[in-house]
């Protein structure tokens, strides 16, 4: 890693580095990412102490520049969720390698065999913010995929990243692959995003996974193209046809179970028809699980420790034990709703009728929608990706949980025998 002082040309000498060393991370066999990938994961479990100390630093310095207690969450590290990260590198490393995949093949009337086969991006540069397993989770993904990475994580889990990513480099350099293929920018200077974002001779892709505030820099800034990352407004649905029981487990483990993860539940959507029965009992349970409500009018009426809802709750992403309650017509209403104020992250559905489910997973278009599940298995790891660098909620490219696959692009190979063209 380079030591320049000047963030121009520290970027620049990363960027370069980036760029060399992608030609041979996109001819990697795959035996020599697996081994790299294990052999980082194994440095992580070694380094379990290490790490923690670093993290310890990153909490106190959070704590006293005043992080919120969510922001608080996303940026602890304890031992098992070491583990937890070292894990998942383990099961990327698993994966099947997306790298020369034939995506589709034919033959032309002319002879010719054209295949579509996949190949990666190039160099990604990931800008995040608070969660440092992202720094493993990135650099995992991006090695798997053929890539080389610039990651930018927050100035508040600069200490746990540069901890981790020491542990993906003694990865790399076990299995024979250069060091350069995962780099850290080393620095908390904020003028080291905007020189990323106008490193078009160097990066091929940026991914931003963070607040609003970031994205929507990213989006406007950049001079490369964007998979973007956007809040994570999500809804659960409970229509006429749910079974209470569910109902109240699948929204309190949506809510509450991490409050500050970018799939956590925001508003509570009750179906008018069963307002008499469902709604005093779910709310009831969210106020008893220490969450705040923010309710409509039916709402307040079941519980006077409900506050009136604004037209700002229903578009917020709290990230906190906060959640915005009301009632809809139907799931038509429900999808309406779902249309004017979500951020097409993930949705849910509870109900026991299929046709409804149907509806709704036809009808809301959103990266995730699930029934009779929690919003919180929005995760790459949840769907056996292993790990994620975020979930795209964008149309393009890539939707949801951003793994190894989506890493890639594909290019034509064309096969002939001496054809001219008349």
């Amino acid at each position: 890693m380079t030591h320049a002082t000047d963030v121009t040309t520290l970027m620049a000498d990363i960027g370069t580095a980036a760029r060399a060393v992608a030609p041979v991370l996109a001819a990697a066999p795959s035996a020599q990412k697996e081994q790299a990938l294990h052999a980082a994961a194994g440095a992580m479990r070694a380094s379990v102490a290490q790490i923690l100390a670093a993290n310890a630093r990153d909490m106190a310095e959070g704590a006293a520049q005043g992080l919120t207690p969510a922001s608080l969450d996303r940026l602890r590290l304890d031992a098992t969720r070491v583990e937890g990260i070292a894990a998942a590198v383990e099961l990327v490393a698993t994966l099947p390698d997306p790298v020369g995949r034939e995506l589709a093949r034919w033959q032309r009337p002319n002879g010719l065999d054209i295949a579509r086969v996949a190949v990666p991006l190039g160099v990604i540069g990931i800008i995040y913010e608070s969660r440092p397993n992202v720094t493993a989770d990135a650099g995992a993904l991006c090695l798997k995929s053929g890539n080389a990475a610039i990651l930018r994580g927050g100035s508040e889990c600069l200490h746990s990243s540069l901890a981790l990513h020491g542990c993906l480099v003694q990865g790399l350099e076990a299995a024979g692959l250069p060091a350069q293929a995962i780099q850290l920018v080393p620095t908390t200077d904020r003028a080291a995003v905007g020189a990323m974002l106008g490193m078009s001779d160097f990066i091929d892709v940026i991914v931003p996974r963070g607040g609003k505030s970031l994205v929507a820099r990213v989006q406007a800034d950049a001079r490369v193209p964007v998979l973007a990352h956007l809040d994570g407004n999500c809804h659960v649905y409970v229509d006429a046809e749910a079974d209470l029981e569910m109902a109240r487990s699948v929204v309190l483990n949506a809510k509450l179970r991490r409050t500050g993860v970018c799939g956590a539940a925001e508003t509570l959507l009750v179906d008018q028809a069963v307002a008499h029965s469902h709604l005093a009992p779910l709310v009831k349970a969210l106020l008893e699980a220490g969450c705040a409500v923010r309710g409509d009018a039916a709402a307040q009426a079941v519980d006077a420790r409900v506050s009136p809802v604004t037209p700002e709750d229903w578009d917020t992403e709290y990230q906190d034990a906060v959640i915005a309650v009301g009632l809809v017509e139907g799931v038509e209403g429900a999808m309406n709703h779902i249309a004017r104020h979500g951020s097409h992250h993930t949705d849910a559905i509870i109900t026991g009728n299929a046709a409804t489910a149907e509806r709704f997973l036809a009808g809301v278009d959103s990266a995730i929608v699930l029934v009779n599940a929690s919003t919180q298995f929005a995760d790459g790891g949840e769907f056996g990706f292993g790990a994620e660098i975020g979930i795209a909620t964008g149309r393009l490219h890539a939707r949801g949980p951003v793994g190894p696959e989506q890493l890639t692009t594909f290019k034509y190979v064309v096969r002939g025998v001496g054809q001219t063209r008349p």
